[in-house]
């Protein structure tokens, strides 16, 4: 039995795989199956024009490169990745690195695999090498699945060009028996081929990849048993071809005859042929192949790889606050409707006020929506009430989360976060404190000077005592936190500072959700007053929506990377009287439910 020297490791120390970091590449075997030892054989980039690595070239010692998907789900769908390269090099980044990033946007964990590349010089096989890597790769994910939340009915492989060829030599050769393994499946779940060289017949192959794989003259026997549409049968795997007309490395005909091939045999396929594109596009140039990123993720929901598109619920308040929660939602995260004809799903019943400002809704890692709210302009707590389906909710209860501080003057714009680590869940607010940080004390709106504070609860019954959150320097509030990888939290908040105006939104990051926070980044809006961010991830590109409470309208921003900001306030549309609040997703069958059971 074939395991890597970091499995061996873990399983020695009595860790799991939870302790290493994202990213991280890991060695794929312990003891590398009919590997020759060479000294003179060693591993070295590709350098581009510029200088920058975009290849890697004699690769020898094989490695998994993790992509996890950072959510709460205990089985999440996974993919392993073959770039391209002829067999002669592996396009890590362009058709690794990037296509995992892009995996994640979608929900699957990906897994760039660094497979041998074929040589004599370190073979005995030089033709099993790459198959063996591919077969062990699929199964070190089935191996390790509950340790990294995947989901082992689920497992998947894309390859590029002849990476292509890999991942379909995987998909039709899983039961070859190239290595001694244990009795785990090899066999993908499903593939998807980006350009792949499929075949080895002349006339039809990539000259390169098939002299790398099969040398300079291979048997008859050797080109049939690696042209893979020639092994399809009724077991292969369900597919997704992509390919570009003008390919004039890899023939379009590879991804035909493989399609005809999974078509004879009643094998579930789906193939999308471009007018353009050339070969190793990645993730598309300019024209109409750009779009086989979605058409692969409308195929991955069709085959119920990856769920439905979930649907965007925005939490918020219209006048002061006095009728309580309003909902609406929105298919693409632009175009927010109203439900419930705009009227309260809840009316508020605790604190001095009896308000419902603010609402901050969660799914927590209970199954149940956690609901915090402002109750008043000047309590010393905040409302709670939690719901199964977003209509019922539990009896109001506030929490006097700043009752212990005779000087509190009020507790404004509470959010609540769950920690999928800790399993519990952080509560932040801003309050005033009467004679707190005089150095930023000022006469102006009605002498507020908020700082935040933050409590914990596992069961919103028991809560540690409150605590400062994040001192910045200045007049801050309304915090709204967001989980932007597996290690790494982006706070978003308003400088209430009013002498001299600010009154924007800034950016500040920490590697642990209860902080510490770094100092926040130069304003994210523009030359208006903003308040009440709240932020979602969508298709790749964060949206921060906020409140421009003097232009009585609402407001975003975009930004692939979380530093560079583009203003879409004039693409975005809001019902009438919209008040801040949250924006979280719930999944398409929630929403349906969640429709049929509103009584107007």
């Amino acid at each position: 039995m074939y395991k890597s020297f970091f499995w061996g490791l873990i399983v020695c120390l009595g860790l799991t795989t939870s302790v290493w970091s994202q990213n991280q590449e890991r060695p794929l075997w312990n003891t590398i199956p009919g590997a020759i030892e060479s000294n003179n054989y060693k591993e070295e980039f590709r350098l581009d024009s510029n200088g920058n690595p975009n290849a890697i070239r004699s690769v020898s010692i094989p490695t998994l490169k993790p992509f996890l998907v950072g959510n709460n789900n205990s089985k999440n769908p996974a993919v392993v990745i073959c770039p391209g390269g002829g067999y002669s090099v592996l396009s890590h980044i362009k058709e690794g690195d990037k296509i995992a990033e892009w995996l994640n946007s979608i929900g699957i964990s990906a897994f760039v695999l660094k497979y041998r590349l074929p040589s004599n010089d370190i073979m005995v096989d030089k033709t099993i090498a790459p198959l063996q890597d591919a077969q062990e790769a699929i199964r070190t994910l089935r191996r390790q699945a509950k340790d990294w939340n995947l989901d082992p009915e689920k497992i998947g492989i894309i390859g590029f060009s002849a990476g292509g060829h890999l991942a379909s030599t995987a998909s039709t050769h899983y039961n070859d028996n190239v290595y001694t393994s244990e009795n785990i499946s090899a066999r993908p779940d499903f593939s998807m081929l980006i350009y792949p060289v499929i075949s080895m017949e002349d006339g039809i192959t990539h000259n390169g990849s098939k002299e790398n794989l099969l040398g300079k003259t291979p048997s008859k026997a050797l080109i049939e048993k690696y042209s893979n549409e020639k092994q399809v049968n009724k077991n292969t795997p369900p597919t997704i071809l992509i390919h570009a007309t003008d390919d004039h490395a890899v023939p379009v005909e590879n991804s035909i005859n493989y399609y005809l091939a999974l078509k004879e045999h009643h094998v579930p396929a789906e193939m999308h042929l471009y007018e353009d594109g050339g070969h190793g596009f990645g993730l598309g140039r300019q024209g109409t192949h750009t779009q086989w990123p979605k058409a692969c993720e409308n195929w991955l929901r069709e085959h119920k790889i990856i769920p439905e598109n979930p649907v965007y619920l925005f939490s918020y308040f219209k006048g002061n606050g006095e009728d309580g929660l309003h909902l609406a939602y929105s298919k693409d995260g632009y175009i927010w409707t109203s439900l419930k004809n705009d009227t309260s799903f809840l009316t508020p019943e605790v604190g001095k006020d009896k308000l419902m400002r603010d609402p901050c809704i969660i799914k927590g890692g209970d199954g149940l929506y956690h609901m915090v709210w402002t109750v008043s302009w000047t309590d010393k707590g905040i409302g709670y009430a939690n719901s199964k389906d977003l209509i019922h909710w539990s009896k109001q209860k506030f929490i006097p989360v700043m009752a212990h501080e005779a000087g509190t003057r009020n507790t404004w714009a509470p959010e609540v976060t769950y920690n999928d680590k800790t399993k519990d869940y952080i509560i932040y607010w801003a309050s005033t404190i009467i004679g707190k940080f005089p150095e930023t004390q000022s006469a102006e709106d009605a002498g507020y000077n908020h700082r935040l504070y933050y409590t914990k609860t596992t069961d919103f019954e028991i809560f540690t005592p409150t605590k400062l959150f994040y001192e910045p320097g200045f007049n801050v509030i309304d915090a709204s936190i967001q989980k932007y990888d597996t290690d790494n939290y982006v706070m978003f908040v308003k400088d209430e500072t009013k002498e001299p105006v600010r009154k924007n939104l800034k950016v500040g990051f920490s590697n642990n959700l209860e902080g510490p926070y770094s100092k926040v980044s130069k304003p994210i809006t523009g030359n208006y007053w903003a308040e009440g961010p709240t932020a979602i991830k969508i298709n790749g590109e964060w949206i921060v929506y906020f409140d421009k409470y003097i232009d009585h309208k609402y407001g975003a921003v975009r930004s692939k990377n979380l530093k560079d900001w583009t203003d879409i306030s004039d693409k975005i549309s809001f019902p009438e009287g919209t008040r801040h609040g949250t924006i979280f997703k719930i999944s398409a069958e929630e929403f349906n439910s969640l429709k049929a059971n509103i009584k107007d």
